[in-house]
This record gives structure tokens, sequence and C-alpha cells, in this order.
């Protein structure tokens, strides 16, 4: 029986960390100019990812703990422009892209993921966040206390 436990749990550990992981939804931008654009005319907040998307554990907990769940992408069709700068392991981008994102993370200074950088429409920082523990209760919260500061 201890066996059976061992494999599944195994099972369960590789499969989070090795099977790909892309964000719950359609709405996520890969382009910086087109969603610091759609920021500035809809008057939302910009949140961008950098993540291992299909490589990073923290990453992917984020993503099933937050951005896959109807609360968050309720709140965010509402307030946000979702932007993700994504380096992955083993799936292809386009050169462009590759750059676009390189060249994000060295100007935001980006030293691990995941990496939440909040924008105003203005492209002003307004506030970094991480993974947090609280699903996405407390990750909308502190959007809100960074939307009012």
């Amino acid at each position: 029986m201890k066996i059976h436990r061992l494999a599944v749990l195994l099972f369960l550990a590789l499969a989070f960390f090795l099977f790909p992981s892309a964000h719950a939804g359609n709405n996520w931008e890969t382009d910086y100019q087109k969603a610091q654009d759609q920021a500035k005319v809809g008057n939302r907040l910009l949140l961008v990812d950098f993540t291992g998307s299909d490589w990073c554990g923290w990453c992917k907990r984020l993503s099933a703990e937050v951005f896959s769940k109807p609360e968050f992408q309720e709140y965010a069709s509402k307030n946000l422009v979702l932007l993700e700068i994504d380096f992955p392991r083993r799936k292809e981008q386009s050169l462009n892209l590759r750059r676009q994102n390189q060249e994000l993370a060295g100007h935001y200074a980006i030293e691990g993921f995941p990496t939440i950088i909040v924008l105003n429409g203005d492209g002003k920082e307004v506030g970094r966040l991480g993974y947090m523990p609280g699903g996405p209760g407390a990750f909308i919260a502190e959007l809100e206390r960074l939307k009012k500061s």
C-alpha cells in the first residue's frame, strides 16, 4: 500500500513540474506595447507576469491557484490588462517575442519567477508581487491596495 501511495505522489509531483502550463483563458497579451496602449485607453492597471510557464513550479502554482479562478478572471476583465512575459524552456517563441521579453526583464531587473509588475495606465510602476498564499481573494486585495496608492 505504501508503494502505491508513493507512486501516485511521485506521478503527481512529476506532472506538476514537467507538463507545460499556460495561463487559464485567452485574455493574456504577449505584446507589451499593445497591452500598455490597452491599459492607457481603458484606464486600467497593467499586470505584467514574468513567468517560466512550462518549468517554474511557483509560476504554475500562481496560475492554478489565482489566475485560473473565476473570481480573478472576473476581476481582471473589469480592472486589468494582463501581459505574460514568458521564459519557457520547451515552448517555441518568435525571435521578436524573445527579444521583447529579455529587454523587459532587464528593464525591470527581474531576478526570479514569478515576478508580477503592476503598472498604471501611464506605464509607471505602482507595485511588485509574486506568489502569495490565499488564492484570488488575497491577490485581488493586494491589487486593490496598489490601485489606491
